[in-house]
Formats: C-alpha cells, sequence, structure tokens
C-alpha cells in the first residue's frame, strides 16, 4: 500500500510541525474546524480525487468491457490487458479513491469536533460521511473486498496501523457504511440535489448510496426504505424530461449526483475527456466533418480519440434503427441530418457529446446517479422479494412509459421480469459508468460479456477474476502482503 501509505503520511505532515517554526499565523487540524466556513472550505477537499476518477478511462472500464459496449482504444482497459503487475486504471482508482476516504476521514474528525451548533453540524457530518461511503462504494465496486477505515490518521502510530491493513469483506463494508449514513442522513434536509446550493451531495444522494450498497449485499427492504425516501423527495418520474438527460445539460432536478465541470476560454477551466472517444470520428481538419458527416453542433476544434462503440446486440436488439424508443437518437447514431457516417458506422449519440469542445476539453458534467437508475432500483428490489409482481412491473414501466414504448404486461415468471429489468437498465442508463457493476453484482458479467462483446481482444484476454481489477503489486508488498490477489493468481497472473 505504498501509495495509500505515502499518501496518509503527506497529511499526516501537513498536521504536524518543526518546534522552530513560527506558527502563530496558521491552523493545525485541532485548531480548525470552528465554524461553518472553516467545515465547508475542508469538505470541499473532499470532491477533488472525483475529477481524476471520472475520465474517459472510467468510461472505458465500466463501460467498455461489457455487453453493451466495446473500444478500440490504446488503452489496455479497454481489452483487459490486467493484471496486479499491470493494474492499468485500477491503479488510479485506488490511489484517488483512497485519497478521498483519506480526506473524507480527516474532515469528518474536525466537523465531530467542531463548537458549532449539532443544527449546522449535522448536514455538514452528513455531507462528509456521504463522500467518504462514495468513495468505498467504488472501492468495492472496482476491487471486491478492500482495507476499510474510518479513522482520521492523527499520528505515525495510526498511519503504521493503516498501511498494514487486509482486505475487509465488501459485504461487512458496505453494512458499515450503511449503518454510519443512517445515523446522520434522516436528519439532513430532505430536497433534491438540484436544489441544493452548488449541487452539493446531500440526503438524496446518500440514500441512493444506501439503496446501492444494500442491493449488492441482497438486503432488499433496506434498499427499499432507502428508495422510498428518495420517493418521497423526487415524486412521479414523469415530470422529468428526457431532453435533460444528455450529459451537457448540467444539474437538472432529475440529477441525484454528477461529477461538475466548467470550461471558459480564456478564463477557469475544469474538464476532463470523455467526449473524446464518445464522438464520431476522425474530423477532418479545420472543419466541422466528422466520420464524413458535418455536425456544426461539434465545432472544428474538437480532438476525437478512438471510439467505445455500441455492441450489435446493442443496436440491433435493444435499441434498433426505427425503434419507438424516445432514448434512441440520443444513446447512438448513424447518420446525422440525413447523412451516414463513412462505413455506415454506429456511434455513441449526442447524449455524450460536448458542443463546441475546444482540444480535449469536456466541459460536460457526468451524472453518476439520477432518478431514473432509483426507480428501476425499487422494480428490480421488488421483483428479488418475489412478493408484488405488479408492483415492481409498475416501477419498470415508469421508465418505459417515459422513453414512449411498449410497458411490460404479462407476467410469467419472477426470473422473466429480472431479465427485463436488466435490459431495462441497458436502455435507460447506457454509457454512465455502471453497466459492469451492474453485471458483476448480478453474477453475470463474464458470460454475457464473453457472449456479446464486439471486441476480439477481450476474448483473447477475458477471465473471470476480471470481474474486479486487481489490487496494483505495488500496494501488496508495501502492505507487508497483508493484501492479495489470490483470484489472480488462480490464473498465474
Amino acid at each position: 500500500m505504498k501509495k495509500i501509505y505515502s499518501l496518509l503520511l503527506a497529511l499526516f505532515a501537513l498536521s504536524t510541525c518543526s518546534l522552530e517554526e513560527d506558527t502563530s499565523g496558521f491552523s493545525s487540524p485541532e485548531t480548525f474546524y470552528k465554524d461553518k466556513t472553516q467545515c465547508v472550505a475542508g469538505l470541499n477537499s473532499c470532491y477533488i480525487p472525483l475529477n481524476a476518477l471520472y475520465t474517459h478511462k472510467m468510461m472505458l472500464a465500466t463501460e467498455g468491457v461489457t455487453d453493451l459496449c466495446t473500444a478500440s482504444s490504446t488503452s489496455q482497459d479497454a481489452y483487459l490487458d490486467i493484471s496486479p503487475s499491470q493494474p492499468r486504471f485500477g491503479a488510479d482508482v485506488w490511489t484517488n479513491a483512497y485519497k478521498g476516504v483519506m480526506y473524507c476521514n480527516a474532515v469528518i474528525a474536525g466537523i465531530e469536533r467542531s463548537p458549532i451548533d449539532d443544527e449546522v453540524k449535522i448536514p455538514l457530518l452528513g455531507e462528509g460521511k456521504i463522500l467518504r461511503a462514495f468513495y468505498y462504494w467504488l472501492l468495492t465496486s472496482f476491487f471486491g473486498d478492500v482495507p476499510f477505515y474510518t479513522v482520521d490518521v492523527a499520528n505515525t502510530e495510526i498511519l503504521s496501523e493503516v498501511g498494514r491493513l487486509p482486505r475487509m469483506s465488501a459485504v461487512d463494508t458496505r453494512n458499515a457504511l450503511i449503518e454510519d449514513l443512517l445515523e446522520t442522513i434522516p436528519f439532513m434536509e430532505q430536497i433534491r440535489t438540484s436544489d441544493i446550493a452548488d449541487n452539493r451531495c446531500g440526503a438524496a444522494m446518500g440514500w441512493m448510496l444506501i439503496a446501492k450498497m444494500a442491493m449488492w449485499n441482497k438486503l432488499w427492504d433496506t434498499a427499499l426504505d432507502a428508495l422510498d425516501n428518495l420517493e418521497a423527495i423526487y415524486g412521479d418520474l414523469e415530470q422529468y424530461p428526457l431532453s435533460d438527460v444528455p450529459f451537457r445539460i448540467k444539474n437538472t432536478p432529475e440529477s441525484i449526483f454528477e461529477i461538475q465541470h466548467t470550461y471558459t476560454a480564456g478564463g477557469l477551466i475544469y474538464t476532463s475527456n470523455v467526449a473524446c472517444i464518445c464522438m464520431p470520428r476522425p474530423r477532418e481538419e479545420n472543419t466541422a466533418i466528422y466520420s464524413g458527416v458535418e455536425i456544426p453542433e461539434l465545432g472544428s476544434n474538437a480532438t476525437t480519440w478512438a471510439a467505445i462503440v455500441p455492441t450489435k446486440y446493442f443496436y440491433n436488439n435493444l435499441q434498433p434503427d426505427g425503434s419507438p424508443d424516445k432514448r434512441r437518437d440520443m444513446n447512438i447514431v448513424s447518420s446525422w441530418n440525413g447523412e451516414t457516417f463513412t462505413g455506415s458506422k454506429i456511434y455513441f449519440g449526442p447524449k455524450f457529446w460536448c458542443y463546441g469542445m475546444t482540444q480535449t476539453y469536456d466541459s460536460n458534467n457526468y451524472p453518476i446517479f439520477r432518478y431514473a437508475d432509483a426507480v428501476l432500483m425499487k422494480a428490480e428490489c421488488l421483483c428479488m422479494q418475489e412478493e408484488d409482481a405488479a408492483l415492481s412491473i409498475e416501477y419498470l414501466n415508469k421508465v418505459k412509459r417515459r422513453a414512449g414504448i411498449t410497458e411490460y404486461t404479462h407476467f410469467r415468471t419472477w426470473v422473466r421480469l429480472m431479465d427485463e429489468i436488466m435490459t431495462e437498465r441497458a436502455r435507460e442508463l447506457f454509457g454512465e459508468f455502471q453497466r459492469k457493476f451492474d453485471l458483476v453484482r448480478w453474477g453475470n458479467w463474464y458470460y454475457r460479456t464473453t457472449l456479446l462483446t464486439d471486441s476480439k481482444k477481450v476474448l483473447e484476454n477475458i477471465l473471470p477474476c476480471h470481474e474486479y481489477y486487481p489490487i496494483p503489486d505495488t500496494e501488496v508488498t508495501n502492505s507487508g502482503y497483508a493484501l492479495d490477489n489470490n483470484a489472480y493468481a488462480a490464473y498465474g497472473l
């Protein structure tokens, strides 16, 4: 865990000082967090690692190696050339997610000892706990069992202990986080994320995380309770238009959590690069012609990379050409303004495009959680309980109705209903950074990806152990081998 250890050491160093220094003008962690402004400043740091996590590589890792998408990218993540010695994007996720955990733990400890009134403290504390839970949700989704700690690294003794932690059961980690969130979230303001100043994390994101983690752990009642709270906040799905779904439409009322980006020419730049692999290519130099078709909306300054594209299974079966599905022409396109792309290629659609992009500066926000996801989660939980098929189908049909497609009406078996829910999640949440997580949670990632991928390179490399990323070898070594990659070792990696 050398990287984690180094990060923790750096934080510890910042919290200490030489006896020879004049510290009268500085605040230590013990003297900070005296008012709301200082607490908010601390919480701001907890958001910083998100931008390094949600890049084009996250799209490749979570969508590009599934039944729905393939990529011709030179990134090894796109064709599963992954091992403990070459963890690829897994190393970025490990480093940045644990950096987020580290920041959150320090800030939570600071807010807990703050003298501010509980009325002010509770939502701030909740925000820190929600962000910490998000980083652990991401870690367990990527790696399965991971080291779990919630203490502030306040001295070298704690630093040493944390650096030698083994994997902890992902089930236990999620249960601990659910319990922790439930201590705070019910006492936060129950409003939509878009109604919170600066779209900060609030109760809605907390309920979503509880539901996500509970579903991983097959705690259907816990998940349903959380989803009921979300429904009380968000209401009827039909009030949220599909026109708000594209990434460039930021912080919509349906949004529960999204990665915030801003771009101003000659000014503030806080961007990523997902759109670079989601737009038609190549672009003819100094023109707005992409893959042989003029797309004025994209402008003449965008940089496009090897594209991630839908699989034949997706565009032939789930959203074929001519489908009445209102989401189809947002998700994927084979033409623009009546002109067909070179080679009749099919690309990701305008849901993912960054209009007027300059070079690689994708200033879209990236939706991580939105309400339609929660509605389908409720359909799934009800289905898994095998008690009320009609209610499960009703929540499934809420999403279908908004999309303008035929509703599911003939219940036959619970297995067939679950298959339809899985399929609807594919249509609704296409390209939204979670298809692989869904498939791994359902236990069918290896089977479906092997069966339906269009990538020969993926087929050459794919192994059952690839459902999770390996912990980087360097982390295993520097943990004193408290960590392991036994699943990969079983395949000689």
